[in-house]
């Protein structure tokens, strides 16, 4: 095992060990124990009392972050011609058809979002594959099976993520970047919380919100107090 730094030595010392925070507190105490070069994200992971593998169990879900993710989003959309000049206008960073479904056949996956128009499916469901693995892969549940391509585009681009409940049990997204500031932190989270609350699953027992922690690339996890979290 590595010895561990100073820096990390400071950030351990500093959470509490057992401690429950208030989201508010975890989001100051999380800025000041992230030691990072650079503009590390902020993560929140949510253990639900739910058991992935049954349907009616399922959490997924999509919220659009009040103060956006602090990140550059790069937008492919999958459309026929007469969509373009609508996607392009949107801010899409690459647009097109089977240009991009054959570079992706060969390997290219450079984009943070693929949104594609109901009717190139058929050509879209082939590379399920690949871009499914790396949750690329369109959906209209999200959102990004569309035939208003400009408002899926700006939408992603202006915050809009989507979230899914892996097979522990566990939803994890980004919730922005530690740059921003406490209180942007905080909205983002409970955005994110919120939505996740709502989402209940009725055939769902015993706890729902089983623990709370945010963390950031490289920091130790700050675990939430569940009750600090109002729903809205």
């Amino acid at each position: 095992m590595s010895k561990l730094t100073k820096n990390q030595k400071i950030a351990i010392a500093k959470v509490e060990a057992g401690k429950a925070y208030k989201l508010s507190e975890a989001a100051a105490l999380l800025k000041e124990i992230t030691f990072t070069k650079f503009d590390a994200s902020v993560d929140v992971d949510v253990r639900l009392g739910v058991d992935p593998r049954k349907a009616n169990q399922m959490v997924r879900g999509v919220v659009t972050l009040p103060h956006g993710t602090g990140k550059v989003v790069r937008v492919l959309v999958l459309c026929t011609p007469e969509k373009e000049a609508e996607a392009q206008a949107a801010g899409a960073d690459f647009v097109g058809l089977d240009e991009y479904v054959d570079k992706i056949k060969s390997g290219w996956t450079d984009v943070d979002v693929i949104i594609c128009t109901p009717n190139v499916m058929g050509k879209v469901g082939a590379l399920g594959r690949i871009l499914g693995p790396r949750g690329l892969m369109p959906n209209p549940k999200t959102g990004t099976v569309t035939m208003d391509v400009a408002k899926a585009v700006k939408d992603v681009k202006a915050g809009k993520i989507d979230f899914k409940v892996d097979k522990f049990g566990i939803v994890h997204t980004s919730v922005g970047k530690i740059s921003f500031s406490v209180d942007q932190i905080v909205d983002n989270a409970k955005e994110v919380l919120n939505t996740i609350i709502k989402l209940k699953p009725s055939a769902a027992k015993g706890t729902y919100v089983k623990s709370i922690y945010l963390s950031t690339t490289m920091s130790p996890g700050v675990q939430i107090d569940p009750k600090s979290v109002e729903t809205k």
